[in-house]
């Protein structure tokens, strides 16, 4: 399901996205709109994360995790 908005963006950004679009690193505005969304929706909950982990600290057994994580590729798209 998705919901049709209206925003109002720079100049150079609508030029950027239009450039993706173009040169096909993209589907539609839109996809870059919902992608760089999905994108601070991580950014977002990893920082929720971050404070969690450094308010209550002390979890042994993820000591592992950032070293493993560290050198993940993720693919974005």
């Amino acid at each position: 399901m998705s919901k049709q908005i209206t925003v109002r963006l720079p100049d150079d950004l609508v030029d950027f996205m239009d450039e993706l679009v173009a040169t096909d690193k993209a589907t539609s505005r839109a996809s870059v709109v919902a992608r760089a969304m999905e994108r601070e929706r991580r950014r977002e909950l990893a920082t929720r994360d971050l404070a969690v982990l450094s308010k209550h600290g002390g979890y042994p057994d993820l000591e592992g995790l950032a070293p493993a994580a560290a050198g993940t590729v993720l693919e974005l798209d």
